[in-house]
């Protein structure tokens, strides 16, 4: 069988990376080419993401595998949702994008909700309300009467405007574009009347395209300086969530899953929206999916909690190492502090110890008082929100979920997903940490015609990973330690 190659963009909010995928013999193989920072830029009290840096290590990218002596079949780009740049009517980039992390869009939905009700906007879209998405961006733009939208002709999401700065060509990816809360999940459209109330033309939004479609290829100048002639270029499942759950091993569709890195995002997989009043009041979202489908899920804080310790104790002098961390976990007693790791406290603290202290100070907890103590509240918390989230997912999916899989970054993490699996009471199948790279490449796959369906590339993801599996064990200890969580959460 003909060995094919596809060179996966995976950019994520602190770094990005070039992976080239190698499919032979139906099994899929990564190797990493390049790996580069993605960082927020801070200028006059705005928060922007640099998209030319972002493209220049793109560049690096395509060289890098050029020097593999192998012509990629195709390239596909996936990244964090909601992001986008605007677009001048003659194509050029108007602004670098803002971040998600900008406090501009802070107190926005509520003020959109006068022009349009709160119930009304999730009707539309089934999407989570959360101060970032882009349509609160779009509003507070306007507000300040930002120049770039004022001319821009249209938007592109972060995939997509690296996918035009690659190809010249300009498309709006439906996975992405379903992050915006801008897009109605059953017409699978742009809902007019959303950007109208607020006074911006709907056209600013391109029409959707489906996961799998070519969008073009390599610019010459990109051909000549890179030495990959006119490769395509697949709109994969550009919202990296949407490429992460392509690669969930799954063998039927009773299971759950969950997208475990910066941000761990929980959900199923459905054929239809889920728009109810129970989905409404739990505040879950909608997002697409390929092949038609939908991703039921709630965003939940992740190991950005930990991260921001980390860095926190780098500065002090103390820099640990995951096998550190995790024994410093098990060295501390559990149970004793306990967090809510959506509460609004930790999004973007100028100090995680401090806001873990004074949330724990305010609800009359033990305050952690060592790196061991943090580590473990942050890790007993994650597990029972992730119970307390899968509780919720229960209530209203259509399926009796049997299993839940942790996928990404996350993981690799096996003191959380033991954690997890006792939690929750369900097993917990770990696997594959590389699942954004891996849902990429069959989708870049799919678009050259290599595969045909999603059960056919999971298929080929089971053969080409090792999954661990994790039993619940000590599930009365952790039954009475989520009694403990509810109360201090719905207190809080």
């Amino acid at each position: 069988m003909k060995t094919h190659y596809f060179l996966a963009f995976d950019l994520g909010a602190t770094s990005g990376r070039s992976i080239l995928a190698i499919l032979q013999d139906g099994r899929l193989t990564l190797k990493e080419l390049t790996r580069f920072p993605n960082k927020i830029i801070h200028i006059h009290d705005k928060y922007y993401w640099d998209l030319f840096a972002l493209y220049e290590s793109l560049k690096e990218g395509l060289v890098a595998a050029a020097r593999e002596n192998i012509r990629p079949d195709s390239i596909g780009i996936d990244t964090w949702g909601v992001d986008f740049v605007y677009i001048g009517e003659d194509g050029s980039i108007l602004s670098q994008p803002r971040s998600y992390r900008d406090p501009y869009t802070f107190g926005k939905p509520e003020e959109y909700f006068q022009l349009v009700p709160r119930k009304k906007v999730y009707n539309l879209t089934g999407i989570q309300i959360m101060d970032f998405n882009s349509i609160y961006q779009l509003y507070a733009a306007k507000c300040e009467n930002f120049p770039a939208l004022k001319t821009a002709k249209n938007i592109l999401f972060m995939p997509d405007a690296l996918s035009y700065l690659l190809t010249g060509k300009q498309i709006c990816e439906y996975t992405i574009a379903s992050t915006a809360q801008l897009l109605n999940p059953v017409t699978k459209k742009m809902e007019s009347q959303l950007f109208e109330a607020m006074g911006i033309d709907p056209s600013i939004v391109l029409p959707v395209v489906k996961p799998g479609e070519i969008i073009g290829t390599l610019t010459d100048v990109l051909s000549g300086e890179t030495g990959l002639d006119h490769t395509p270029v697949i709109a994969v499942a550009g919202h990296d969530t949407a490429s992460a759950v392509v690669a969930v091993p799954a063998e039927d569709e009773n299971f759950a899953y969950l997208s475990s890195g910066t941000w761990s995002l929980m959900g199923i997989e459905v054929k239809e929206p889920i728009i109810t009043e129970e989905s409404y009041s739990l505040n879950f979202t909608n997002e697409g999916g390929v092949e038609g489908t939908t991703r039921f899920l709630k965003n939940i804080t992740g190991m950005w909690l930990l991260e921001q310790c980390r860095k926190e104790w780098e500065a002090e002098g103390k820099k640990y190492t995951y096998s550190e961390i995790v024994a410093l976990s098990e060295s501390a007693t559990g149970f004793q502090s306990l967090i809510d790791p959506d509460n609004s406290c930790f999004a973007n603290p100028k100090s995680m110890t401090e806001a873990i202290a004074g949330y724990c100070k305010t609800s009359n907890q033990k305050t952690p008082e060592s790196p061991a103590e943090y580590i473990r509240c942050i890790f007993d918390s994650l597990a029972l929100k992730y119970k307390d989230v899968l509780n919720k997912l229960q209530k209203v999916a259509p399926f009796k979920i049997n299993k839940l899989y942790v996928i990404g970054g996350g993981s690799q993490n096996k003191l959380l997903n033991r954690f997890t699996a006792n939690s929750t009471g369900i097993p917990v199948i770990a696997g594959p940490s590389e699942a954004t790279a891996f849902g990429n490449s069959m989708m870049q796959a799919k678009g050259m015609g290599l595969v045909k369906s999603l059960p056919e590339m999971r298929g080929i993801i089971r053969n080409s990973v090792d999954l661990d599996v994790y039993y619940p064990e000590n599930t009365i200890v952790w039954e009475n330690a989520y009694k403990q969580f509810l109360s201090i959460i719905n207190n809080n």
